[in-house]
């Protein structure tokens, strides 16, 4: 389910993001971006992540590659930009055929990818 709310866009990404999931809903900064497909698309990405992972141990595992990047690259950005989650759905957000032919767990190939910058 698709939603805008300004106030988890701002309370979950420090108002940086313009979309965020929590699921099993994505909430949008602003109702124009329901238009956006690539930007749907990386959060259904995620929203599939969260279900590989029972969705608990998705935003905890998020959440601690998070901090391991931030010790790693010293840089809130950097750190958000390597998490294999989110190298995943960067990779693939404007690819809309990719959610039908991804693996289970396809993040995993992205934990030691190049680095994003």
């Amino acid at each position: 389910m698709i939603l805008v709310s300004r106030f988890w866009t701002k309370v979950f990404s420090w108002g940086k993001a313009d979309a965020i999931t929590i699921y099993p809903f994505i909430f949008l900064k602003k109702r124009i971006f329901k238009d956006n497909r690539q930007l749907i698309n990386h959060e259904q990405i995620h929203m599939r992540q969260a279900v590989e992972l029972l969705i608990i141990f998705f935003y905890i595992s998020y959440l601690i590659e998070f901090l391991f990047r931030y010790l790693q690259y010293r840089n809130f950005h950097q750190a958000y930009l390597n998490i294999s989650y989110e190298r995943e759905a960067y990779a693939n957000e404007a690819d809309f055929d990719y959610l039908s032919k991804r693996r289970f767990w396809a993040f995993l190939k992205y934990l030691k990818k190049q680095e994003l910058q």
